[in-house]
């Protein structure tokens, strides 16, 4: 059996659009929003240079429907590349690209193959003695256990299942074509190409059933490095599994105790610490990053009632350590210290807290903000935001700050 290696990708999501990143400076902003399809681009350029005898790609190559045909002349201009170095593709349908989701077409070189929605389909390469089975979606739901039809494996070659599942279950990521492992390992293929889960995940190594994830993250809850696998197959087993990192921008999560920070300097000099490793790893990528602020701290009132001024404070920090740095969100979920006492008042007579405790759980009040929320969500253009929490922050959550910040405005320590 001949030796080759192939490169498995999944989850493209081409033409999704970076809901909810709000950075302050747009050049910025364009580079995440260019990362999708830059991501592809570097993975073809990665599949030439690295010899690759073709290429599977196990669902969801667009986010959905076109708003026109600029996203499927974009994947045709790619693919013709590898057409032109005589690479055959592999394409499986996904829920967010099933035959009625993405009903546009834009004719593509004849080097791409695409498995069948009616029934499991085989593609042979004679040449390598491979076979590739797989099933397309034609609806986005797909309830049913589509690799329990899969065929047998085709004796004297190397079979490869190609499917687009949630498996036994993968949250958050909805639940379609669902199986077992015990499914999969039992058809006897010697390499399953599984798509649908955006984190890389090696389910099984013998055989290998692997997950690529995605090759660009979209937003905060797509954290880490992202990209494909190259396959490498001897005397027919697989020999090596290698990741292909092609993620054009990055998105992270930094947790902070700031227990230990007696004062915004601080604090600033513990942000950068902690950000200086992650830079690193990043490399020229640019990086949005959610920092959460948690702990007993002093100031905690006043990182509310600044949430501005420190926001900028934190960017700058930002700056000093890379300048491609970028606060995504900040985060402060900061307890109060235990012996932290009431803030003094003009009139002592006035009990602050009881006061606003009692405004907080006034239901009329609660009703209003939560109406004012809503339609503020309503009013941002595109619907960039959610409308029941343009904030990011549940109701619970704003009134917690918006007490926090009237204690320290009338304490006359904000000012």
């Amino acid at each position: 059996m001949a030796s080759f290696s192939f490169v498995h990708a999944a989850d493209l999501h081409l033409g999704s659009p970076f809901r909810g990143l709000s950075l302050k400076d747009p050049a910025v902003a364009d580079r995440f929003a260019d990362a999708t399809r830059n991501a592809f681009t570097a993975l073809v350029t990665r599949t030439l240079e690295c010899g690759a005898d073709f290429l599977v790609i196990a669902g969801d190559i667009y986010d959905g429907e076109w708003q026109d045909n600029s996203v499927g002349l974009f994947f045709n201009r790619e693919i013709a590349r590898l057409d032109r170095a005589g690479i055959p593709v592999f394409v499986l349908r996904g829920n967010h690209d099933a035959e009625s989701v993405v009903t546009r077409s834009i004719s593509l070189p004849a080097n791409v193959r695409t498995f069948s929605t009616r029934k499991p389909e085989s593609h042979v390469l004679e040449a390598l003695g491979v076979v590739l089975h797989g099933q397309s979606f034609a609806d986005r739901h797909v309830p049913d256990n589509l690799a329990r039809a899969y065929p047998p494996p085709v004796a004297g070659n190397f079979n490869i299942g190609v499917l687009h599942t949630s498996l036994t279950g993968r949250p958050p990521h909805a639940d379609y074509a669902p199986c077992s492992l015990e499914d999969l390992t039992a058809k006897g293929y010697d390499y399953w190409a599984l798509g649908h889960v955006h984190q890389y995940e090696e389910v099984s190594r013998d055989p290998p059933v692997i997950y690529p994830g995605n090759l660009q993250g979209r937003n905060i809850r797509e954290t880490g490095e992202k990209g494909a696998v190259r396959v490498t197959v001897e005397d027919g087993r697989v020999s090596g599994l290698e990741r292909l990192i092609v993620d054009e921008a990055r998105f992270e999560r930094l947790d902070l105790d700031i227990g230990d920070c007696g004062d915004l300097s601080d604090l600033l000099s513990a942000i950068e610490n902690q950000l200086a490793p992650l830079a690193q790893v990043a490399g020229r990528r640019p990086v949005a990053v959610r920092l959460r602020l948690y702990g007993h701290s002093a100031m905690r009132a006043w990182f509310f009632a600044n949430r501005t001024m420190l926001g900028d404070e934190v960017q700058a920090a930002f700056d000093r350590v890379e300048q491609d740095l970028w606060l995504e969100k900040l985060v402060l979920d900061i307890a109060a210290m235990p012996e932290e006492a009431p803030s003094p008042l003009a009139d002592s007579s006035l009990d602050l807290g009881a006061l606003l405790e009692d405004a907080a759980a006034d239901p009329e009040l609660r009703t209003a903000a939560k109406a004012g929320l809503a339609d503020l969500g309503r009013k941002i253009p595109n619907h960039t935001l959610d409308e029941d929490r343009p904030f990011g922050e549940d109701l619970d959550a704003l009134i917690l700050e918006a007490k926090a910040v009237l204690a320290e405005r009338i304490s006359g320590r904000g000012r």
